[in-house]
C-alpha cells in the first residue's frame, strides 16, 4: 500500500468550524469559546467499527449505529472525540463545575496575575428562595421589593470589596494573599478539555432541572450551541436516550404495572413496594414518592394517592 494510499485526512465539522474562537456570552461577564476539536460523528463510527474510511455506508447507518451505541451505554467510542473551550466562569459555578474531575484544565491563577474583579451581579427580580423539598435547590423567585433591596446592597457590597482588593495591590501586597477576600460572584478563567462521552455526563447532569440555574445557562449553552453543531447525530441520541429520557427502578415498574391495570392495585403496590405508608396513604414527605410522581406525570398517569387537581 503507498502512503497516499495510507494517509488520513483530519476529522473537520464546518458547522463547527464557523464559531471557532467566537465569545457566546454568559450570565453578566462571563463567556464560552471553542479553542479546539478533535473527531466528529463519523469518527465516533469508525472507532466503533475499528476501519477507515465511509466506503458505501449510509447515513442511515451510522445514525443507526451511533443510536445503539449511546442506548446501550458503549461509552468508549465516543472517547474518540474531544472538545477544548475557554471558559470564564462564577467562581461558585466553577467550584461545582471542577468536581467534574475527567477533564484537563489549566485555570487562571490570580497568584501570578491581578484578580478578575468583575462580579456577576444579580437582577431585582432574579432573587431565588431556598426551596422546602431539596436542600441544595431555589425555590420560588423573591418579592421585587426585597429583591430590589437585595441588589441594592449586592452593588454597595461588590464596590467596596473591589475597592479594598485594589488598595492592598497598590499598597504591595502580594497577590495571593491580597486576594483572599473576594467574594464567590467574581470570575475565574481555564482552559477546559473533555472528551465527548465525559462532556454528555456533564451535560446531563448541569442541564438537568434540578442544577444550579447559573450553571445550567451554561451547561444548556454548551450542549445547544456547540455540542449539536459539533456531532449532531450523536447529540439527537444523547437528547433521546439520555437528557429528555428518565430510568424506573424494579419497584416503580411494579407499581406502573399495577397502575395500568386498576388505581386500586397501584396503591397496594406502591404501599408493598415502601413509597406510601402501610394503610395505603401519602406520607408528608419522601423523596423517593415524590420522583415516583414526578415519572408517572411525565407518562400522562394518575397517581391515585394525590388528590384531584
Amino acid at each position: 500500500m503507498s502512503d497516499v494510499e495510507d494517509r488520513l485526512v483530519r476529522a473537520s465539522v464546518p458547522a463547527l468550524d464557523e464559531i471557532l474562537g467566537r465569545r457566546f456570552p454568559v450570565l453578566d461577564d462571563g463567556f464560552v469559546r471553542v479553542v479546539d476539536y478533535l473527531g466528529s460523528d463519523e469518527s465516533i463510527v469508525q472507532a466503533a467499527r475499528v476501519s477507515y474510511g465511509r466506503g458505501t455506508r449510509a447515513l442511515t447507518e451510522d445514525r443507526a449505529l451511533l443510536r445503539y451505541l449511546l442506548r446501550n451505554r458503549h461509552t468508549s467510542p465516543f472517547e474518540m472525540c474531544e472538545l477544548k473551550l475557554h471558559l470564564r466562569v462564577r467562581m461558585d459555578c466553577w467550584r461545582q463545575w471542577i468536581r467534574h474531575r475527567t477533564a484537563s484544565v489549566n485555570e487562571y491563577s490570580t497568584r501570578y496575575s491581578l484578580a478578575i474583579t468583575e462580579m456577576q451581579r444579580t437582577a431585582p427580580d432574579a432573587w431565588r428562595s431556598q426551596s422546602k423539598d431539596n436542600k441544595q435547590g431555589s425555590g420560588k423567585p423573591l418579592a421585587l421589593p426585597l429583591g430590589e433591596e437585595l441588589t441594592r446592597e449586592e452593588q454597595e457590597l461588590h464596590e467596596w470589596l473591589g475597592q479594598v482588593y485594589e488598595h492592598r495591590i497598590a499598597e504591595g501586597v502580594a497577590r495571593e494573599q491580597a486576594r483572599k477576600d473576594l467574594p464567590l460572584s467574581t470570575y475565574t478563567e481555564a482552559y477546559w478539555k473533555i472528551d465527548l462521552h465525559n462532556l454528555l455526563h456533564f451535560l446531563e447532569l448541569r442541564m438537568h432541572p434540578h442544577a444550579q440555574q447559573e450553571i445550567r445557562a451554561y451547561a444548556t449553552l454548551i450542549g445547544e450551541e456547540v455540542v449539536k453543531r459539533w456531532v449532531p447525530l450523536s447529540w439527537e441520541a444523547f437528547c433521546d436516550y439520555q437528557l429528555q429520557s428518565f430510568a424506573l427502578s424494579r419497584s416503580e415498574i411494579a407499581v406502573v404495572q399495577a397502575l395500568s391495570r386498576s388505581p386500586e392495585e397501584g396503591r397496594k403496590l406502591a404501599a408493598e413496594h415502601g413509597f406510601l405508608e402501610s394503610d395505603g396513604k401519602r406520607p408528608a414527605r419522601r423523596r423517593e414518592l415524590e420522583e415516583l410522581e414526578e415519572k408517572l406525570a411525565r407518562l400522562g398517569i394518575a397517581a391515585p394517592w394525590l388528590p384531584l387537581p
